[in-house]
């Protein structure tokens, strides 16, 4: 099965659902993706400030039996967080997958 690739969000985060090799990094790859996409954004004056991404990032793994309804969850992100904010939703998926945070650490809340 081809895994398809889908980037999606709000106003406060982003979504991006996509297969790696073993050999890369997540850090590495979050590094490009903040650099070249916050780039763009500067460089097409998409924001009416300069744009820069908040420090760090989640991420979260799943087995292929799940591809198709995260790809679902992350197409209806508008939808979805009519009902519940970033944060919350968050906190959850800490919870979920047994992660322990530090609140202080967590992502701001928009200016």
């Amino acid at each position: 099965m081809k895994l398809t690739i889908i980037v999606n969000g709000v106003e406060d985060h982003v979504h991006c659902f996509l297969g790696l090799k073993p050999v890369v990094s997540v850090s590495e790859l979050m590094k490009t993706v903040k650099a070249k996409s916050s780039k763009y954004i500067n460089d097409h004056s998409l924001t009416p400030h300069r744009f820069e991404w908040q420090e760090g990032y989640g991420v979260f793994s799943y087995g292929q039996s799940q591809v198709e309804k995260v790809y679902k969850y992350i197409q209806n992100q508008e939808e979805h967080h009519k009902k519940q904010t970033f944060k919350v939703e968050y906190i959850e998926l800490l919870k979920k997958f047994n992660i322990d945070y530090d609140e202080q650490y967590l992502f701001h809340d928009l200016m």
